[in-house]
């Protein structure tokens, strides 16, 4: 089961590195525009809804990277008081309850808005570039099986913690600079 839940994490830590990538090319995109806006004055028709789909796919795919790597935020006043036992149980609760339906709801939806889009190649109507946006839409379906994907890894993470009383180490991708410099400044091998 462990290999499972590793193998899971790797796939989303994989494409979590891969829409990385979107950072640099906004970057360079914004630039761009910028620079072509306002010194050579001569705007782009394309630069706006590329940056939007770029920033939108971003988004979308970080989401199963982020809960691989544990990154989201929680409201863990209490939770951290709770035994190792009783988070898994309350977090393997709360995916029943609430992340699975969201999810499930986001892949389904998401499948239809996509089939639709690709149907009709579906085009940016806001501007005169009239760029396709199905590709972006495909995201919409992809990070929503991702994240269920996870999701299950999360419940097998939970049901090992409910059993062991002990939390299954992550697959590390980064880590806080803090935690860096608190471990060089402890003698702690870094990986």
């Amino acid at each position: 089961m462990t290999k499972l839940v590793h193998g899971i994490e790797g796939i989303n830590i994989w494409v979590g590195r891969a829409f990385g990538w979107c950072i640099l090319i906004l970057t360079l995109s914004v630039s761009y525009e910028v620079f072509v806006r306002y010194v050579l004055n001569s705007p782009t028709v394309w630069a706006f809804d590329m940056m939007v789909q770029m920033y939108g796919a971003l988004f979308l795919m970080a989401g199963p990277y982020a809960l691989a790597q544990d990154s989201h935020v929680r409201g863990d006043v209490v939770y951290r008081l709770f035994s190792v036992r009783w988070q898994a149980r309350l977090d393997f609760t709360l995916y029943i309850l609430f992340f699975f339906p969201g999810m499930l709801a986001l892949f389904w939806f998401g499948w239809e808005i996509a089939s639709d889009s690709w149907r009709y190649k579906e085009v940016s109507w806001n501007s005169p570039a009239r760029i396709q946006i199905y590709y972006f839409k495909t995201l919409i379906p992809l990070a929503g099986g991702l994240f269920i994907v996870q999701g299950l890894a999360e419940c097998m993470r939970c049901y090992l913690a409910m059993k062991n009383n002990k939390w299954l180490p992550r697959l590390k991708d980064s880590r806080e600079t803090e935690d860096i410099l608190k471990d060089k400044v402890s003698g702690v091998k870094i990986d």
